[in-house]
């Protein structure tokens, strides 16, 4: 069983869609965008130098004095940095699920690696979103939604994107938070059961416990 975003299936993929340009329809089999920790993002050391580094003086300037940004602190700090762009600001709820999707140590908060490792997911999601956007509405459709998900590597059934789409839809439209949020739910859970499918065939004994503690946090 190969998950989505992992190299075993689809190599190490960049960001950028070559040939494509913002708002313009992309082939059903075009690359795969890889959005997640195993496949390119790096893993950022202790050592790292902040020296020049523009996020972590977005970090920096709201971090409290532990050096981590909890739901509202990371709020705050994505909406001064400006990263949604032209969208609405996160909710404090897909803030709260950002966290959970990279809290290893489970502080409940994020350290600056962490953060540093989310900003790289957000900056793929949002150019992701851009990119099957293709009407410019600032929200993506069912059929979008569809093609940005099989754009992020994942092969879903469609009863199952008709059931997301009704998750975060409003009256049929996904704004740019709601899509944040269904990608850090789909990276999350997907990393949870990956992680207990030792075998790598798709199938999971969960413990009655285990399983509210996976999907809870999220």
């Amino acid at each position: 069983m190969a998950y989505p975003g992992y190299e075993d299936e689809f190599g190490d993929f960049s960001i950028q869609v070559p040939g494509i340009q913002m708002g313009q329809p992309v082939p059903e089999t075009g690359p795969v965008i890889l959005l997640d920790e195993y496949c390119g993002f790096p893993a950022f050391s202790d050592a790292y130098s902040s020296a020049g580094d523009s996020v972590y003086t977005y970090f920096s300037a709201v971090a409290g004095r532990d050096g981590e940004l909890d739901a509202e602190e990371l709020q705050r700090c994505l909406t001064e940095s400006g990263i949604s762009g032209t969208y609405s600001p996160f909710s404090l709820e897909t803030c709260r699920i950002m966290i959970a999707m990279l809290d290893r140590d489970y502080t409940g908060k994020l350290g600056f690696n962490e953060f540093k490792e989310l900003w790289a997911a957000l900056n793929a999601w949002k150019q992701n979103f851009m990119i099957v956007d293709q009407d410019g509405s600032g929200t993506v459709e069912h059929h979008e939604l569809r093609q940005a998900i099989g754009l992020m590597g994942y092969r879903l059934r469609p009863q199952t994107i008709t059931t997301i789409v009704k998750r975060y839809s409003k009256n049929g439209r996904i704004f740019f938070d709601d899509y944040v949020a269904c990608c850090v739910k789909l990276r999350a859970l997907t990393d949870f059961f990956r992680k207990r499918d030792h075998l790598q065939q798709g199938s999971v004994n969960f413990m009655y416990d285990d399983f509210l503690q996976g999907t809870m946090a999220i």
